[in-house]
This record gives C-alpha cells, sequence and structure tokens, in this order.
C-alpha cells in the first residue's frame, strides 16, 4: 500500500509498505476519503510525521475475526483514537477521553495501518460506525471533525434554535459549527480574521462575522444581543484572546464551550467568570458514540454540507492541499488515498 508522509519543512513523501493485516477485533478498512486536520501545522513547521491521517471513511475489506461488528464490504467511518473500549468512558460512549489508549505498534507490530492518508488502515471494529445510504465517502468523514467536533461542543452546553450563538475561529471545524447552528436555527455571530472563511461563513448563514482585531468587538456584539451579550458561545480556534472574548461576550448564566485546540494558557478568573456571572464553560472532544446519529442527519440533511468540502483533491497532490489550507483559503479538504 502507499501511505502519505511529511517528511520536512513543505515536503511531502509517499511510501510503500506492505498491506496491513488486522488482528483479533481488530478490521482493515480500504481508505476512500481522508480529510484534513491539524496535519498542515506540521507540514507548514517541518515537523515529520510517518503515518499522517486520523479522519476517514472507507470500506471493510478484512476482519481480524468474524464475531466483530463489521463485516467485509461494510462502509464505515473511521473514528480517532485507539482506547481501550472496556473501561466505563468506553462503554458510555466516551471512549474519546479514554485513559487506557491501546499502543497501535504493540498490537499490531508496526505502526503500519495507523494513518489515514494511505490506502489502508487499520482499527477496531466497534470504532468503524456504518455509513447510511445515500452519504458518500467525503461526506462520511465530516462525521469527525467536521460536523462531529462542534455537534459535541453544542451537545454539551444544550444550544437550541432560541439561541443567539458566537462562534469563534472559522477554520474548517469552526465552518461545521456554523453548519451545526443553523441545523439548530440559532443565530450565529461569528469571528474569523480570514476573508475567505469569513465569506463562507456568510454564505452559510452566518448574520454577521466580525475582526478579531476590532478593538471594539465587545460592544459591537452586545449592542447585536440588546446589551445582554450572546446566550452561548463556542470558540474553535484556541486562540486565548479568542476564548476570553467567548466568557467576556457571553451573557450571564450563559454558557460556553471550548472545542479549538490550544496550547496556550487562559486566565480564568472563577469568581468574576464564573461564579459571579453563572457561566456554565465545558471542554468538548469530538462527541459521545451515542450521538453517532444525530451527527449523521445533519450530514445527510443540511443543505450547507457541500460548502463545508470546499476541495476533494487526489491524495498525489496532498502538498497542494496543506498549501490551501494554510493560507486559510479552505473548509475541509477530503483527499481520495487512490489518486
Amino acid at each position: 500500500m502507499i501511505q502519505a508522509t511529511i517528511s520536512g519543512e513543505r515536503e511531502v513523501g509517499f511510501v510503500e509498505l506492505p498491506d496491513p493485516e488486522p488482528q483479533p477485533g481488530w478490521a482493515l478498512v480500504k481508505v476512500h476519503a481522508s480529510a484534513l486536520c491539524t496535519e498542515y501545522k506540521a507540514y507548514l513547521q517541518g515537523l515529520t510525521m510517518d503515518t499522517p491521517g486520523h479522519e476517514g471513511a472507507g470500506e471493510v475489506v478484512a476482519v481480524g475475526d468474524d464475531q466483530g461488528p463489521v463485516d467485509v464490504g461494510d462502509r464505515v467511518v473511521i473514528l480517532p483514537q485507539y482506547p481501550c473500549g472496556a473501561c466505563d468512558l468506553c462503554l458510555s460512549g466516551d471512549y474519546v477521553y479514554c485513559e487506557n489508549n491501546q499502543d497501535f505498534a504493540a498490537v499490531n507490530g508496526s505502526n503500519n495501518g495507523k494513518g489515514t492518508f494511505a490506502h489502508y488502515t487499520l482499527k477496531p471494529g466497534w470504532l468503524l460506525p456504518k455509513i447510511p445510504e445515500g452519504v458518500t465517502y467525503a461526506q462520511a468523514t465530516m462525521a469527525i471533525d467536521g460536523v462531529g467536533a462542534s455537534f459535541g461542543g453544542f451537545q454539551a452546553i444544550g444550544m437550541d434554535s432560541r439561541d443567539t450563538v458566537l462562534i469563534t475561529g472559522l477554520g474548517p471545524v469552526g465552518l461545521g459549527a456554523v453548519v451545526n447552528a443553523r441545523f439548530r436555527n440559532a443565530r450565529v455571530i461569528g469571528v474569523e480574521p480570514a476573508p475567505w472563511r469569513a465569506n463562507r461563513a456568510l454564505e452559510m448563514g452566518a448574520e454577521v462575522v466580525l475582526d478579531p482585531d476590532d478593538p471594539e468587538i465587545l460592544s459591537t456584539i452586545r449592542s447585536m444581543t440588546g446589551g445582554r451579550g450572546v446566550d452561548c458561545a463556542v470558540d474553535c480556534s484556541g486562540v486565548p484572546s479568542s476564548e476570553r472574548l467567548c466568557i467576556d461576550a457571553t451573557r450571564r448564566r450563559g454558557r460556553v464551550a471550548f472545542v479549538g485546540e490550544s496550547k496556550s494558557d487562559l486566565a480564568i478568573q472563577v469568581s468574576r467568570d464564573m461564579i459571579r456571572k453563572g457561566l456554565t464553560i465545558k471542554g468538548s472532544w469530538l462527541y459521545n458514540r451515542t450521538d453517532y446519529a444525530g451527527v449523521m442527519r445533519v450530514i445527510q440533511e443540511s443543505p450547507l454540507i457541500d460548502l463545508l468540502i470546499s476541495h476533494e483533491m487526489p491524495m498525489s497532490r496532498i502538498g497542494d492541499a496543506f498549501e490551501v489550507l494554510g493560507k486559510g483559503e479552505a473548509a475541509k479538504i477530503v483527499v481520495n488515498p487512490w489518486e
């Protein structure tokens, strides 16, 4: 099989590896579509990755035993991580928070088959939910970070059609949040500096997209909400200033979800920001496994999915895809490993 690699700053490679074989309880999936995510940052920063890719959809072509939840020929979404499948978190559907993740190489003898920017990938069978009829492989990849990440955030804070929601950071995940918010008929105020992304959010139905560098942004949001602030907010940027805006722009007794990964610290004053304001602040990483049907309903019924998938490209051009994503001129980019 062919596996794409990130071999240096703005450098990609393609290596030929043996086709992996599934262990008992695992399945081999032929990857038909894989969506780009944070791997582009490694590409731009010169970090190497031997098995990049963690979002995908494909067809089961082999199983390690015939007692598992999937069969050869099933069309499936390839959910992330390698959780144990036996702890309370896994059994309750919150597998992504598992503290006992399996060592992929220890189970399979190497890291061959770990990435989804490849012809094939290996996964425990229970992490391969089936794709409904009529959903393409490219659309199915949105069940991970494209639609799934913000779906989980909105579930965590109970966002619905009565709410005005602030979405900060309108990259691929933030644009997915616009899809989810409009599907729930919520009013959307966006925050994003990149013109392409701001325009795509407006196409999707955001009422307005504000510049995060505008010194009057907080007062503008308050003026749009009768002076109270938004009902809820979700940060998809991972930028502390945007996380702070979510807290400051949300009304008393409102709700905030942090979805964007961040390597920087945000200063929170518990009394001012939470106790005296009565805010609910939650961190959310993907969604509970039991919500998969709800995520798929958005993918099947939302008219905005085709706007969320801005590019479909062959994996042979994955370097070009990283460049486009790095310029902020794309929503979700999906590559076909067989082209």
